[in-house]
């Protein structure tokens, strides 16, 4: 009898355990489900500059190659730099793992100030007010060589975060706020 009490403990565990799982967010399952170094080539569409960068070492996260990224999503209008959420980073990760590709992703817009964001808002439709670019938590691309129609259903798969489809501008959006979706 204590042996079945003891394997029923056990499995209880570990159902609990699975169920915990389950309901966290796709970005946090993605990396405590990875242990391998985290690459991203990328191209800064503005400045012309290209990073290629293992951002994640298979254990944590590079300091100075996270430097290096918010360097790069930068606001290059105003040069101003900001801490870029890392969750991001592992979303365009866990894209391009999910379209099978390392093709380079063509950065359109990263961090903005406040300045910048409401320049473009009045210049031209589709900018928020509260944009998460402002807060270093959002980024605009497309992929070299992947239909932008498929970045954007693998984005929406992903459901970690805010996810935006912009086919005449030819970009889609990813944020790192609450899930949902615009078009």
């Amino acid at each position: 009898m204590a042996n079945f009490d003891s394997q029923r403990r056990k499995l209880l565990l570990c159902g609990g355990a699975a169920a915990g799982l389950a309901l966290l967010p796709g970005s946090a399952l993605a990396s405590l489900s990875t242990s391998r170094p985290r690459v991203l080539t990328l191209n800064n569409l503005h400045t012309g500059e290209t990073l290629k960068t293992e951002f994640f070492n298979g254990k944590s996260y590079d300091r100075d190659e996270l430097a290096r990224l918010n360097h790069f999503f930068r606001d290059y209008r105003a040069n101003q730099v900001k801490s870029i959420d890392p969750r991001l980073f592992d979303q365009i990760y866990r894209l391009q793992a999910m379209l099978e590709t390392r093709k380079p992703v063509q950065l359109i817009s990263g961090y903005r100030t406040l300045t910048t964001n409401n320049m473009l808002r009045e210049h031209g439709p589709g900018v928020a007010k509260h944009s998460y670019h402002t807060l270093g938590q959002a980024m605009d691309f497309h992929i070299e060589g992947i239909s932008l129609s498929n970045v954007r259903k693998a984005a929406l798969k992903m459901k970690a975060g805010g996810v935006g489809y912009y086919p005449r501008s030819n970009f889609v959006h990813i944020d790192t706020g609450p899930v949902r979706h615009w078009s």
